[in-house]
């Protein structure tokens, strides 16, 4: 089953409001640690997040970095939107699509995605959207749900995803360090102590 850019957009639209609960016990087990341990890993002034979300990176923003941070659905935007008010966060928060970036090529020192290509419907055009914008030298931080390399799991997770693309617009059966390895990066690295089914991959372009 497929889902189109649209119809995910309306999924996260509904669950925007109640996003933050659906994950709060995964989320304070094993997300915050992994997010923690991304951002200690952005590099460069100019850095932009795809897929913000309701703004769960925000607590781990650099500093000293100029943030651009995007997504799709206006109802999780509008989430951003509010937490950015409350923490004071500095951010520029922008409604796009990363399967069709307006900026220009070479923009942004590191390019961050945390749980974003599960729900693209073109994970690689998207991809290669962010290896586009980012600087030469620079690189993209991706954290992400993956297929699980344990062939029981693989399959339960296959027989289960049309069930949660239906129910949350994500699947859960995408290789995505694979598709990562099929952009023009000069280097993919992926570390292995984040887990069989979340990745934390970092792409050097």
């Amino acid at each position: 089953m497929k889902a189109g850019s649209e119809t995910i957009k309306r999924r996260y639209d509904r669950i925007a409001p109640y996003f933050d609960i659906f994950e709060s016990v995964i989320e304070g087990l094993l997300f915050k640690r992994l997010r923690k341990k991304l951002w200690e890993r952005v590099e460069g002034y100019h850095v932009l997040e795809v897929g913000v979300g309701t703004g769960k990176n925000f607590d781990y923003y650099p500093g000293y970095a100029r943030i651009t941070a995007i997504d799709f659905s206006p109802g999780m935007l509008k989430q951003a939107e509010r937490q950015r008010e409350r923490k004071k966060v500095v951010v520029d928060l922008e409604l796009m699509d990363v399967q069709s970036l307006y900026f220009a090529d070479n923009s942004f020192d590191t390019v961050v995605a945390t749980f974003v290509f599960c729900s693209v419907p073109m994970p690689l055009k998207g991809l290669k959207e962010l290896h586009r914008v980012c600087k030469p030298g620079g690189q993209v931080l991706l954290l992400e749900h993956v297929l699980s390399s344990r062939p029981w799991m693989a399959w339960l997770m296959k027989k289960l995803n049309p069930l949660a693309l239906r129910l949350f617009g994500a699947n859960i059966d995408r290789n995505t360090v694979k598709s990562v390895k099929a952009c023009p990066f000069v280097s993919v690295r992926v570390d292995e102590g984040s887990g069989d089914m979340v990745k934390l991959i970092e792409a050097r372009k």
